[in-house]
């Protein structure tokens, strides 16, 4: 019996569209919606013709129109958009997440996409910030307690101390006296040691030199690259290294690794529209100072605004629907824990450089 084969070409895919749970949508070079799917649909809820009969701008939230119309005139350039979000306001008023992957038709001049509702998990992060901006508010305010009661006790012991020192003992006769006095005297010093102890076993926990190596910048900046290659590609980052002067650091090899994924990814994030992302990491020592130095040609920043802030939770310098104001407040924290320093340099639109000073 003779089998006749299907034409992928003719197979019926409006099952597929109208059963979807994410939201698929046409649209064309115009900005309109040529075709949506039910999820979309249901999810703003507009009907089908509202969605087909305004431009696609009238539905986006104000403070992304921007950078979503930068990101469509790419895909009207036949650049595909993978892993962008914005969000979209509901004929209710609500606001709702989407992450898109779009594929431009030149010849159709159309626009394929696919977005997924990741509402819940924006709130979900939004959450998981407040609440590490708490746990680091009450941590520091506790570190500071341990310190300035430690600190401060020995102040009256000091002076329990010296009044001891000024009794003359040769005017007591009372056997049991003297041994009393003798007491409080050792009491007294033996408790400011401990309180020096405990200050000194602090502060040398505090400034972390737990596992610390000789770090390798060049291995550790390619395990970074490897394990964000896609986004890197994606985004087509050029790097300009140079390890020469330096090739490697006694460091903390996990906070190395960290310092440059934020800052890779700060750069992909904010970077220019239209504009290759290029970073340079350069490396240095000279008079004994050992110096790492990142820039980038990105969105860049106004530090006469906001210079004050920028090391600091929760803070975000631009409308990117992915900036979460926690990697810049990591990269310091890395740094200034192992006694090292950091200064930013930045200009809007013309790129920000970062300058690491590791510990002599």
């Amino acid at each position: 019996m003779e089998v006749k084969q299907s034409d992928p070409m003719n197979l019926q895919l409006d099952p597929f569209f109208d059963l979807s749970k994410d939201c698929l949508c046409i649209a064309d070079y115009d900005g309109y919606f040529v075709k949506v799917n039910p999820a979309f649909i249901e999810l703003l809820g507009y009907s089908e013709e509202e969605l087909k009969s305004r431009l696609i701008s009238e539905f986006i939230y104000p403070e992304d129109k921007e950078l979503t119309a930068a990101h469509r005139e790419r895909l009207k350039k036949n650049v595909p958009l993978v892993n962008f979000e914005n969000r979209y306001v509901c004929k209710s008023g609500d606001v709702v997440w989407l992450h898109w992957t779009s594929t431009p038709m030149e010849n159709e001049r159309l626009i394929y996409a696919i977005a997924k509702d990741i509402t819940h998990k924006k709130k979900l992060e939004a959450d998981r910030i407040l609440h590490l901006g708490e746990l680091s508010e009450a941590n520091d305010k506790l570190k500071q307690l341990n310190y300035t009661t430690s600190h401060d006790l020995r102040s009256p012991l000091n002076n329990i101390l010296s009044l001891v020192d000024l009794i003359d003992l040769t005017k007591i006769d009372d056997v049991e006296t003297l041994d009393l006095i003798r007491y409080i005297r050792l009491s007294a010093e033996g408790l400011k040691t401990s309180l020096n102890s405990f200050v000194d076993t602090f502060k040398q926990n505090d400034i972390s030199n737990r596992n610390l190596e000789e770090v390798d910048f060049r291995a550790s900046l390619q395990k970074v690259r490897n394990s964000i290659s896609t986004l890197i590609q994606n985004a087509g980052v050029e790097f300009h290294l140079d390890f020469s002067s330096l090739e490697s650091v006694r460091f903390n090899a996990a906070y190395m690794e960290s310092i440059f994924l934020n800052f890779i990814t700060n750069s992909i994030k904010y970077a220019r529209p239209n504009v290759t992302p290029i970073i340079s990491i350069v490396t240095d020592q000279k008079n004994g100072e050992k110096t790492l130095t990142y820039s980038d040609n990105g969105l860049g920043i106004d530090l006469d605004k906001v210079g004050h802030l920028i090391f600091n939770l929760n803070q975000k310098f631009h409308d990117n629907e992915d900036s979460k104001g926690v990697g810049l407040y990591l990269v310091y924290n890395y740094v200034t824990s192992l006694e090292g320093s950091i200064d930013v340099d930045s200009k809007v639109n013309e790129g920000t450089t970062f300058t690491i000073k590791f510990k002599a």
